[in-house]
Order: structure tokens, then sequence, then C-alpha cells
């Protein structure tokens, strides 16, 4: 189908419009939620295309003074001594908090998603398993703990036949990407009742869509809600930026 792609100039990240309309939520057959899907609508947005890359990421660190990403609370960071490999510049910059993702987000005029938005875009209007399709055909479509040899991520050119039906490629796999929801585990009763409200505070924070980490197909499904506390770093946790219409 035609997408509609635009730029943003501040750190280049291409943005593909997710367009207004009703698309199937939940049906994951967790406990916290309906087991079923339901139609949601939510107005339109642009989603980037690809995560955050550690090249975009040392650009806004240069522009504003930020933290860099070099310690973890799980795993090795990539960054060390003030910058990254350069062989990993087209890498999803990892090791990031949701604080830092936000921060990231205000300075390139652009925001985190959703999980509404963010399983839109990933499951499109049908409500797909995995944003390529319902089968994991052995996880050959994205990066996960089975295939990434001796690396952890992935540049995030890789795995161009995982796109999901706008062109948003990595949905699944390669790493986690912090939601701007706080996690409440029975929120999806309140959207299957009508009320799209997020939620006003809470202990955690959402992540989505598997890493390199994870093995287990279910991780890596459209609907499948991760959280984390916002303060957290972990070498398999990025983000991807949204903008409004």
């Amino acid at each position: 189908m035609p997408v509609s792609i635009i730029d943003n100039p501040i750190d280049g990240t291409r943005l593909a419009l997710v367009p207004v309309g009703p698309f199937k939520a939940g049906g994951s057959g967790r406990d916290d939620g309906p087991n079923y899907p339901f139609h949601v609508t939510i107005p339109a947005y642009y989603l980037a295309l690809y995560p955050v890359t550690n090249e975009q990421y040392a650009m806004f660190v240069k522009a504003t003074g930020h933290r860099e990403p070099d310690t973890s609370d799980l795993w090795e960071p990539v960054w060390q001594d003030g910058s990254y490999p350069e062989e990993k510049a087209q890498h999803p910059v990892v090791c990031v908090t949701w604080e830092d993702a936000q921060a990231y987000c205000k300075w390139a005029g652009l925001r985190l998603p959703t999980e509404l938005e963010w399983e839109k875009a990933a499951s499109g209007t049908e409500g797909r398993k995995f944003p390529w399709g319902n089968d994991w055909d052995d996880g050959v479509h994205c990066r996960h703990f089975e295939n990434n040899e001796t690396e952890t991520t992935c540049s995030v050119q890789s795995y161009p036949d995982d796109a999901a039906i706008w062109g948003h490629v990595q949905m699944s796999g390669n790493v986690w990407e912090w939601c701007a929801d706080w996690y409440d585990c029975y929120v999806y009763n309140q959207y299957y009742n009508g009320e799209l409200t997020t939620p006003k505070a809470g202990k955690y924070r959402v992540r989505r869509g598997g890493s390199w980490f994870c093995a287990e197909p279910l991780g890596f499904r459209c609907v499948f809600r991760g959280y984390d506390s916002q303060d957290y770093r972990s070498a398999d946790h990025g983000f991807r930026c949204a903008r409004s219409v």
C-alpha cells in the first residue's frame, strides 16, 4: 500500500504515517485483559521506520551534553570511553533509560509512541501475530537469541523482510523499545470498553517487541507487553520515535 514518509530535520529520523482507523488490539491469551482481539480506533500519527541508532544518539549527546549510554544494569554497554565502535554506528542505541529516550525525543522535536500506537504499527489493521505475518518461521525474520551468533544487536538495516504493513522494520527483535505509557496490567480491559486514556501513574514503563536476547516466539508477538522501571539500563533496550499529525 502507498506509504507517506517524512524526514525529521534535526536527527534524520524517517517516519511513516500510520493512518487513522480501527485495528485489532489485544488477543494475547494473557490474564490481564481480554483473551480475544477487539477493535480500537486511534488518530493518525507518524512512527519512525527504525529504532534510534548509535550514530543518531551521538548527535544528541554532542548537541545537549546529555550523559552517554556507557553504563548498564545488564550486560556490557556498547559505548566505552565516550564513543561506540564504528561498526555499530547503525545499530540501535542501547543502555538508555526511559528518561534518556524522553530527553532524546524532546531534543529531536518528537515523542515516544503510546503502546497502542506501537501495537497498531506492528500488527497492522487485522492483528498479525508478528509484524511480517502470522507464522514464526523459526525466527528468520528478526534478530533473536538463536541467531545472534557472536553478536548482540544488529544493524537497523538488517532483516528487511520483517517489515510491517506501513514499512516499519524490527518491530520484533533486536531491541526492546520503550513506549510512553506507564504499565498497567489491566489497561486493556479499559481499552476494550472504549476508554483510551493512558494510565496516569505507575511503577514501571511499557516496553515492546522482544530483543536479541529473547528466544521464545511469544515475546516477539505484536501484542506481547513487557515492562521495566524507567531508570533501568540494559544492553537489549532501545527506542524509536513518533510524531503527532
